[in-house]
């Protein structure tokens, strides 16, 4: 199902990326699922004339961040901060670009939550309820999430956290043999006081905002209805530790804050305050726009249902989701990715080695629209990167441009009388725009990208039957068609590749209007005659075969 914004007459886009975590590097497995998806979409929408708003935040609270702050023995504020700054900087690496990537631990962001808080309390859907809870005595602090680890009583890996095991996947209902994280020592059960927010009054609601948003994913949708019929538990939204938002207007202590999963979510909205500089404007902007929230599939439950509840329970103040592509993880050399086993590559390193576009082109190509897992290899890579991108696409724009180089002196040649050859090749540079931005549109992402590749086949194919090196100066015709399908090429491609594409607009002469240039111009014959080309070199450098047994070598030697 296409998305709804294609030919539409709305004011603005909200794109948002689920928030990375401020506590290690960007990999690609981030990449995959999230951000490099919802920079193609927006690209396509900004070149299609929408108003675009991509907005994202690093995710900066949680019992993570606070173990290894305490066992650096440093401020959680200047660790964050760290971890925000790196993350920006490799997502610039790549080309992914946010208008807007705040922290959940800003103060727009606290304010924000607290406000939603204090409405949703107000209403009579939030409740305060005793919880037993694991207790340090010798740390003199309650273990909420990360600060318990033991033995999974699924796999029987030790040393696992109590909220997940990374060996098998799995949550654990009970964790066996408890420790505390940061001392070591056993725990025992205390009781303590938590906020909930009533989800289970929210079954009907959501059950119909499910079914009637058409643009959500059947799959996704199913089983979210399936947890709905199962009935929904009212959610614990606070924790006993001192790293958070502070919950406003109660007598509790300072080591008592909103779970991560309550404020994060809500950053979205704060993220646009904070670029707009005020809270009425963000609010109209918000409601005027169609939202899309990009994730990966295991954050599910969260977007699905206590993302739309809460904004159900402050009156819809702010506009539902349209739409949240969910996709499913990266797997690396058929293995789960995990960091702590060390089986990743973090993007900086990526990129250290190869050419971002590389990276944006491989993931753009295998990134499917469903929750099935994908998986990077290394020789795939190679292939896709020297068959398709250089032997098809650079093969294509490289020898257009240096045959008007070398046989008309850089300048765009006259046409002659069109044969049925160039009249067909005409009207293939008419339709493609259509076809390409329909699957973009409709998240498509791989099939877009495989319909570009067709289009430079098809013109490699041409150029190669019309033999323009038989008779160079009677080749004008094709010269000229080929290398306005160049120019076409180029904005296809500049969601995918956007590097590579400034390249191509400066070998084409055309860099001062770059970022002038629409969608709906893709089929258009708009170079001329006489049109004076830029320098001309190869855009693209071959990956080679030893390179990437280094890399698959270095993975097997972790």
């Amino acid at each position: 199902m296409p998305f709804a914004v294609q030919n539409s007459n709305i004011e603005s886009v909200i794109i948002t990326s689920a928030l990375p975590y401020a506590n290690g590097e960007i990999h690609l497995g981030h990449i995959s699922s999230t951000y490099l998806p919802a920079d193609i979409f927006g690209r396509y929408l900004k070149l299609d004339g929408k108003e675009v708003y991509h907005l994202c935040a690093s995710d900066d609270f949680g019992t993570p961040v606070l173990i290894e702050t305490e066992k650096k023995k440093i401020k959680p504020e200047e660790y964050v901060k760290y971890w925000h700054d790196k993350d920006l900087e490799d997502f610039k690496s790549i080309g992914i670009i946010f208008d807007s990537f705040s922290q959940t631990s800003s103060r727009t962001n606290i304010h924000f939550v607290q406000y939603v808080f204090n409405v949703l309390k107000n209403r009579g859907l939030i409740h305060e309820k005793q919880v037993i809870q694991y207790y340090c005595e010798k740390d003199l602090k309650f273990l909420p999430d990360r600060y318990v680890v033991g033995r999974c009583p699924y796999c029987d890996a030790t040393d696992q956290y109590s909220d997940l095991c990374e060996k098998c996947g799995r949550i654990p209902d009970k964790i066996l043999d408890p420790k505390c994280a940061i001392c070591g020592i056993e725990p025992v059960k205390k009781e303590t006081n938590h906020y909930f927010f009533k989800l289970s009054n929210f079954e009907n609601e959501l059950e119909k905002w499910l079914n009637e948003n058409m643009l959500l994913q059947q799959d996704v949708k199913k089983y979210v209805l399936n947890w709905i019929v199962e009935g929904l538990q009212d959610w614990d939204i606070t924790r006993d530790i001192s790293w958070g938002v502070p919950i406003p207007n109660t007598n509790e202590k300072k080591d008592k804050v909103f779970y991560g999963w309550f404020d994060n979510h809500l950053c979205y909205i704060s993220c646009l305050i904070e670029l707009v500089g005020d809270i009425q404007r963000a609010k109209e902007k918000w409601n005027d726009s169609k939202i899309y929230h990009f994730i990966g599939k295991d954050i599910v439950y969260h977007h699905y249902l206590f993302l739309p509840a809460i904004r159900i329970g402050i009156n819809k103040e702010y506009r539902l989701p349209d739409l949240i592509p969910t996709r499913g993880h990266l797997m690396l050399q058929n293995h789960k990715i995990s960091k702590s086993r060390n089986w990743y590559i973090g993007l900086r390193a990526f990129v250290d080695l190869f050419e971002p576009d590389y990276l944006r082109f491989y993931i753009a190509s295998i990134c499917n629209y469903s929750q099935d897992d994908i998986n990077f290899d290394w020789n795939s890579f190679e292939e896709k990167i020297n068959n398709e991108l250089i032997a098809n696409i650079g093969n294509f724009i490289n020898r257009t441009l240096t045959f008007i180089k070398k046989y008309f002196d850089n300048k765009i040649p006259r046409p002659e009388e069109y044969d049925d050859e160039d009249k067909k090749s005409l009207e293939e540079i008419g339709n493609i725009g259509k076809i390409v931005g329909g699957l973009i549109a409709s998240n498509e992402i791989d099939k877009a990208l495989k319909s570009i590749l067709n289009f430079s086949s098809i013109f490699n194919q041409y150029f190669q039957k019309k033999e323009p090196w038989k008779y160079p100066q009677g080749s004008g015709s094709t010269l000229f068609v080929s290398i306005n399908a160049v120019r076409s090429l180029s904005l296809l491609l500049e969601p995918f590749i956007p590097f590579s594409v400034e390249k191509i607009w400066k070998q084409l002469g055309l860099q001062d209007n770059i970022h002038e240039q629409r969608w709906n111009t893709i089929g258009e014959i708009s170079l001329n005659p006489g049109d004076k080309l830029g320098d001309i070199e190869p855009l693209f450098k071959k990956v080679e075969s030893d390179n990437i047994k280094e890399q698959i070598n270095k993975l097997n030697d972790r």
